[in-house]
């Protein structure tokens, strides 16, 4: 084998055994990049030199408009935790399904899909579904390895439901790969895959797992009703009819930000990254609307002014005289109202604690981003690139073959590395040989975002089990969340396979979309 290759190879087991040692993700990444770099050039093997595309990689990076919409989404999921939404939400619903067996955890799994959707962010999802109701189920006398397997498989819906931050990350991964491989291919026009249609292409599978999920709580209320037994409904709890209309108010908030923003992106109407800062508004606006004592005038006039300012868009031309008059008077109107809701935020204290997290999980990010970046980088520079693609291209099977080795080895590197860490280091290198063995973008792009969501649950490094952990009952031990686990990760490798023979379940909805 020759030395460059070898030293690329000697690069990914460094990396991999250090972060099983357990230190920090990025500066392994730059740390061990920059190693091997001084060590190929010594070796003759590398020359530094290529490391001068290094600051103008971070620049694309700091300056990708499509990656501004990770702070803004990260801020809309951090908001509406804060403002408690989820513990109505959850209360309500638990209360509609409670009395029947496996009530409670489909409750669970049908709120998650909302929350999944409204935050985008796993961790954040996981924590507040952890506590409202784990402590609910184990006082009902669910069995604590199915809690906390709900529980867990739940909130890793936020990972494959649209507006999830790992799709945002994946698309834009994902683009930079098609297009490398249609420019190697002599397409000197090449076209782009958007983060929007990688949202599209994810609602049916997500829908699915949901319904998986779903089945196997109702096959186990069949076949054990005692480990998801029914609840008895409290003494002056609504019930019929003014629970159904309590549930339609608490959802009315959430629903409609959801389907502004999702349906912004759909229709072409928004990109991502304007809805995502349409998304982070609305979270402001419906905290406000839950700080007690608070005026509700500021949320309201928002709304208000918005929803003219839509109308005016289809019926007048905003640059003529008239037009530009309203909009400017209704944007006034936009920016007094948000004035005084994000002063109420502020004074309830939610506001501090969002922008706090929200810097945090920013950083994280795009400190990982930088140093994958500088990672892919010397790993081209050693011939990594066109070892993968000569290695891929050698497997039995052509175009499928190496598509089932990679989702193989992405199933397997969840046990070390999470999400992002295999986004930014592992699909930069084999996408682009896949797309050029002619891989569809968007369905590669959703079986890796399906197998991706298992890493969050992967002992021993899945953050879902570490949030779980930290927010769990006494009652609930590791082993009971690593054991509850397994059902789900398999639902979630069956979906696999049924979207490897069904691929049309990912592709559909983008082309219709699309028009095609």
């Amino acid at each position: 084998m020759p030395l460059p290759e070898l030293l690329a190879i000697l690069m990914v087991v460094a990396v991999c055994g250090l972060l099983m040692a357990g230190y920090p993700v990025a500066l392994t990444l730059g740390g061990v990049s920059l190693a091997f770099a001084l060590i190929g050039h010594a070796l003759g093997a590398m020359d530094l030199a290529l490391l001068g595309a290094l600051p103008a990689r971070i620049f694309g990076v700091m300056t990708n408009t499509t990656l501004l919409a990770i702070p803004l989404f990260i801020f809309m999921g951090v908001m509406l935790e804060r403002s408690a939404i989820a513990e109505d939400l959850l209360e309500t619903m638990g209360r509609l399904f409670g009395s029947l067996p496996g009530g409670l955890g489909i409750s669970v799994v049908l709120v998650g899909v909302l929350l999944a959707a409204a935050k985008g962010v796993v961790g954040a999802t996981v924590v507040t579904i952890a506590l409202v109701t784990l402590p609910t189920m184990l006082r009902h006398g669910y069995d604590p390895r199915l809690a906390a397997g709900t529980v867990a498989a739940t909130a890793t819906l936020a990972q494959v439901m649209p507006p999830a931050t790992v799709l945002v990350l994946l698309g834009d991964q994902l683009n930079n790969a098609f297009q490398a491989a249609q420019l190697t291919a002599g397409n000197f026009a090449p076209e782009s895959v958007s983060v929007g249609d990688l949202f599209a292409s994810a609602i049916v599978p997500a829908l699915m797992l949901v319904a998986l999920y779903i089945l196997f709580l109702v096959a186990v209320a069949v076949l054990r009703p005692s480990a998801v037994p029914a609840i008895a409904p409290e003494p002056g709890a609504p019930a019929g009819v003014a629970l159904a209309l309590k549930l339609g108010r608490v959802m009315v908030a959430p629903v409609a930000l959801i389907v502004v923003v999702l349906g912004s992106i759909l229709l072409g109407l928004a990109t991502p990254t304007e809805a995502a800062a349409v998304g982070a508004v609305g979270a402001i606006l419906l905290a406000a609307l839950r700080v007690d004592g608070a005026p509700r005038w500021p949320a309201l006039l928002c709304v208000a002014a918005f929803a003219a300012l839509l109308a005016l868009r289809a019926v007048f031309d905003t640059r003529a005289v008239l037009g530009f008059g309203l909009a400017l008077v209704l944007m006034l109107a936009l920016a007094v109202g948000l004035v005084f809701a994000l002063a109420q935020v502020a004074r309830a204290g939610f506001l501090a604690a969002t922008l706090t997290k929200t810097t945090q999980m920013t950083a994280m990010i795009f400190l990982i981003l930088i140093g994958a970046t500088l990672f892919s980088l010397v790993f081209r520079g050693l011939g990594g690139d066109d070892m993968v693609h000569h290695a891929l291209s050698d497997l039995p099977g052509g175009a499928s073959g190496a598509i089932l080795a990679v989702m193989l080895a992405m199933f397997l590197l969840g046990f070390v590395m999470d999400a992002f860490e295999i986004i930014f280091v592992v699909v930069p290198i084999v996408a682009p040989p896949l797309l050029l063995m002619g891989a569809n973008p968007i369905w590669l792009g959703i079986m890796m975002a399906v197998n991706l969501q298992t890493s969050y649950m992967h002992p021993p490094l899945g953050p879902t089990l570490f949030f779980l952990r930290g927010v769990a009952p006494p009652e609930i031990t590791t082993r009971h969340i690593y054991v509850g686990i397994i059902p789900f990760v398999l639902i979630q490798l069956f979906a696999l396979v049924v979207l490897w023979f069904v691929p049309g379940l990912a592709t559909a909805l983008p082309r219709m979309l699309n028009g095609g």
